[in-house]
């Protein structure tokens, strides 16, 4: 095998560690062992060496003065940020002392985990954690920050998180980009449109906010957050109608399309309009435009998941291809995750077996702030890693608080002293992906990719599967699940029968090809993993767990007598928070800013680049504001999550709740509101 990190030149492959659909096939350039140029590798089936701002300037982070080098101990008060430097020895003693002691007298309960996929990584994200943290028996946590409310909701209509290859797009017809930015977080799925609309293709945009992809395409629909679903159930009202409906596909590969005709027949364009508005003739022109073009294709976004009926609105968007037979056509269906095709075997990853206690209770990491302060018994330890909190979790003064708490022992493993960090007592050094042997499968294209290391560790960090046998060394954990080596975790993992899509991809084709592509078939004519085995537009599974069975929509949750519907979407050279301490990032961002309707504006006396107050029951921020029409009255939306720069007050998940949404426990950043007022 290649030992990449030993040779100090040369041109090396690699992957992007990102949480994003596309993930890149990487080339990494390497002078005097150092990385001094990364860029996309072109001869990847889907990504073509094209790549985004933020991963052709990760040497910038990489490299970054500030990057973390060695363990450190707290020296000053919770937030401020003082530490001084440790060894690895006393690190982890002090760490396992503390824990040891926690249990004895509080139980391993006492203890939790806190990560998301800061790293996509399979092992850095669910590998040597998860089994130390089960053999713990430490709080488990619900990691349901992102997608899980529209992988619940799409689950039911379509039985897993599997789609259409989305290389076959290039032969679409109608492209309709429902709730993504995908110019900023799809990339490749835009340039494959483009290819289509080279062939007249047409791209239709529905999103609350006209953003980089909303001003490229043929048409874009502005909609009221939260809205989604109503707009979905409209267009089926006017496909049944009007008789655009597939009557073969129907009947041969779909439940409940009679019991569907009848219930959507209450949802009439001029309903819907006053729900949404859309005005009632964009409406039906949507709804002829999808029922009259094949192949059409629906990419469905993470936006409108993150309200409070996110799993309902996905759940009902994932039926519209069903009505026009979409699924048998080339180009045609939908993707709202496509990572049920590289599902690996986590049982033999993650080892819940080393979990004795079955009955251990489970913290949802969007409620992580109340469950600092209120739960019973308490937190008493928080290990953090691959996440920040501290401007990432919502209701943001609740999470803060929470971690300033002095009897809390907060751990935390990254590479920057990032704002969660500040109220560390132990921070730890993290390697960067390029610094790791992991594997890495995307959850848009159908190819499995492998990272080796090929720069060395930076200071004296570690990866996460380093500190974990650290840990498990130190707490006496003698089971052989800590001992693996990374290829050997990798090879457990891809022994997974049950997913037949696997078969050509095993470790040593990964180190041979760098990526191997998932043997996927059309998912139809076939058996889809739902409970009757086709699309159940009708869903008795649903029924059981306390849902209507039909798609159905409800309005979000009434959040309190504040004038705007506030959404803190992503921006285009930040990843989350990753890349917001970047000064080359920000550069690129300029400033943090609000978009509000120039009605709007007008009627509170705000004028353009003028700097505000948004504030509601949560708290408060001060953002410039930049006045248009890109968003609908009584909305505002924010772009991107910045820095906690001193003297400033740009959280903008400060003001978002910690509810959790209608199905799958996810987050629901999207359905706060808000007031405005002049400084």
């Amino acid at each position: 095998m290649t030992t990449f990190v030993n040779q100090r030149d040369g041109i090396f492959p690699s992957v992007c560690p990102l949480d994003c659909p596309d993930q890149c096939g990487l080339l990494l350039h390497k002078e005097d062992g150092k990385i001094i140029k990364v860029e996309g590798d072109p001869n990847h089936p889907v990504t073509q060496g094209n790549i985004c701002n933020k991963v052709r300037n990760m040497k910038e982070r990489i490299y970054d003065k500030n990057r973390l080098q060695f363990p450190m101990k707290r020296v000053g008060a919770k937030g401020e940020g003082k530490f001084e430097q440790i060894s690895w020895e006393e690190a982890i003693d002090t760490i396992t002392s503390r824990w040891k002691k926690l249990i004895d007298i509080d139980g391993p309960e006492s203890i939790l985990p806190y990560s998301f996929y800061g790293n996509m990584g399979n092992l850095t994200a669910e590998g040597m954690d998860r089994r130390f943290f089960h053999r713990l028996g430490a709080s488990q946590l619900n990691r349901t920050i992102c997608q899980s409310a529209g992988t619940t909701g799409y689950k039911y209509t379509m039985g897993g998180n599997i789609g259409i290859d989305p290389e076959d797009t290039i032969h679409t017809k109608l492209f309709i980009f429902w709730g993504i930015n995908a110019v900023s977080t799809n990339m490749h799925q835009i340039t494959l449109a483009q290819k289509a609309r080279k062939n007249g293709a047409k791209m239709i945009v529905i999103d609350v906010h006209k953003n980089q992809t909303g001003r490229m395409a043929d048409w874009f629909i502005p909609i009221l957050p939260g809205t989604d679903g109503a707009l979905a159930l409209g267009m089926m009202h006017i496909l049944f109608a009007e008789n655009m409906v597939n009557e073969e596909f129907l009947q041969a590969f779909t439940v409940g399309h009679h019991e569907l005709r009848e219930h959507v027949k209450q949802y009439d364009p001029l309903s819907v309009s006053r729900i949404t508005g859309v005005p009632i003739e964009d409406i039906y022109k949507l709804a002829r435009m999808y029922g009259e073009t094949t192949p059409s294709y629906i990419r469905i976004g993470n936006g409108l998941q993150h309200h409070d009926n996110g799993g309902m609105s996905t759940r009902t968007i994932a039926c519209l291809p069903a009505l026009t037979g979409q699924w048998l056509v080339k180009g045609g269906g939908a993707i709202k995750s496509n990572s049920g095709f590289l599902a690996f075997n986590e049982e033999k990853l993650q080892r819940p077996d080393l979990l004795i206690n079955k009955e251990t209770r489970v913290v949802n990491m969007n409620e992580i702030g109340k469950k600092l302060l209120e739960l019973t018994p308490p937190i008493k330890s928080m290990y953090v890693y691959s996440c920040n909190p501290a401007v990432v979790a919502p209701e943001g003064n609740k999470v803060r608080e929470g971690l300033r708490r002095e009897d809390l022992f907060l751990v935390v493993h990254d590479l920057f002293m990032t704002e969660t960090a500040k109220y560390a007592d132990i921070v730890l050094p993290s390697t960067s992906s390029f610094e790791n042997t992991d594997f890495y499968g995307s959850y848009w294209h159908h190819y499995m990719q492998i990272q080796q290391p090929v720069i060395e560790s930076y200071g004296e960090s570690k990866s996460n599967v380093e500190v974990f046998r650290l840990l498990a060394k130190g707490m006496g954990f003698t089971e052989d699940a800590f001992t693996e080596t990374e290829a050997e975790m990798i090879t457990r993992a891809l022994d997974h029968p049950e997913n037949p899509y696997l078969t050509d991809i095993q470790y040593e084709s990964l180190i041979e090809k760098q990526y191997v592509k998932a043997n996927v078939k059309p998912l139809l004519p076939g058996k889809l993993p739902t409970p009757s085995g086709k699309i159940e537009l009708y869903s008795e599974k649903m029924k059981q767990d306390g849902h209507p069975p039909l798609p159905t929509y409800f309005p979000i949750v009434d959040d309190g007598d504040f004038p705007y519907l506030f959404v803190p979407a992503p921006n285009h050279n930040f990843l989350n928070s990753t890349f917001s301490n970047i000064q080359k990032h920000q550069s690129l961002e300029k400033e943090p800013r609000i978009h509000m309707n120039v009605l709007d504006a007008e009627a509170e006396g705000i004028e353009n680049g003028e700097t505000v107050m948004v504030w509601n029951q949560r708290g408060e921020c001060e953002l410039k504001v930049s006045v248009g029409d890109n968003v609908l009255p009584g909305v505002i939306v924010s772009q991107g999550l910045w820095a906690n720069i001193p003297g400033t007050k740009q959280l903008v998940n400060t003001l978002t709740p910690d509810r959790l949404s209608d199905m799958g426990g996810g987050a629901t950043f999207f359905s706060g509101r808000v007031a405005i007022s002049k400084l």
